[in-house]
C-alpha cells in the first residue's frame, strides 16, 4: 500500500507518516516471491525498463536492479524514495526515482514493464480507472503487467480487495491480454495470510 499520497488528499491516510512512524504491515521481509518464479521463467530480460509505481520500501527495485533492469520507482512518501536512494547507493545499484503522485505519472518513453504490488489495493476502488490509465500509459504495446491482485472479503480498507471479477472488469480484453493458466495464490505473511494472485497481463497493441 505504498505510493498514494502523503497528505491523505486520495486515501485519508498520510502514508509518509506511516513510514515515518514505521507503521507499514503491508511490507514483506524481502523480495515478492512471485518476482523470482517470474524471473527463473525468463520474464525480466537484462536492459528493459521496468516501472514501480508506488514503490515504498519494497526490496523488488533492488532486485530488479541486480537483474540488470532499467528501474523507475515512484513515490509519494519522501521518506520511502530517501530509503530507497539510499539501498541503491549502499550497493551501488543504478535506478532512478521520482517523488509524485504515481497515478497521475506519465513517463517521457513507455516501459517494457510494469509491477504491481500493493498499490492497487491501496487506493480507494473509486481510484482504480485512474491506476489502469496509469499502468496503460505506462507500457509500450506489448508491454508487461505483473500485477499481484490482494483478496479480501471485508469491504473496508486499506487494503480493499481486488476480487477477480472487479479486476476483469477495470482491465477488459480489449486493453489487456490476460494469462489463460490459473493465477498462482501468494499468501501475504503479514495481512493474516490473505492471498495475492499473481498475472502477467500484456498491453494490447492499439487498434
Amino acid at each position: 500500500m505504498t505510493g498514494t499520497s502523503t497528505s491523505g488528499a486520495r486515501t485519508g491516510m498520510d502514508w509518509e507518516a506511516r513510514f515515518r512512524a514505521d507503521d507499514a504491515p503491508w511490507e514483506r521481509v524481502g523480495v515478492h516471491p512471485a518476482l523470482p518464479h517470474w524471473a527463473d521463467a525468463g520474464a525480466f530480460k537484462p536492459g528493459s525498463r521496468i516501472l514501480v509505481p508506488g514503490c515504498g520500501r519494497s526490496a523488488e527495485p533492488g532486485a530488479f536492479a541486480r537483474l540488470g533492469l532499467a528501474v523507475t520507482g515512484v513515490d509519494l512518501a519522501p521518506s520511502a524514495i530517501d530509503w530507497q536512494l539510499a539501498r541503491f547507493a549502499s550497493e551501488n545499484l543504478t535506478g532512478r526515482f521520482v517523488i509524485t503522485d504515481a497515478l497521475a505519472f506519465r513517463p517521457d518513453l513507455p516501459f517494457d514493464a510494469v509491477w504491481e504490488q500493493t498499490f492497487l489495493c491501496a487506493i480507494h476502488p473509486r481510484l482504480r480507472p485512474d491506476w489502469e490509465a496509469m499502468a496503460h500509459a505506462s507500457l509500450k504495446p506489448g508491454g508487461s503487467l505483473f500485477a499481484l491482485f490482494m483478496q479480501k472479503d471485508e469491504p473496508s480498507g486499506p487494503p480493499y480487495g481486488c476480487a477477480m471479477d472487479a479486476m476483469r472488469a477495470l482491465l477488459p480484453d480489449t486493453r489487456w491480454i490476460w494469462p489463460e493458466t490459473p493465477l498462482t495464490a501468494y499468501p501475504h505473511p503479514h495481512l493474516n495470510d490473505k492471498a495475492e494472485l499473481a498475472a502477467r497481463l500484456i498491453r494490447r497493441p492499439a487498434l
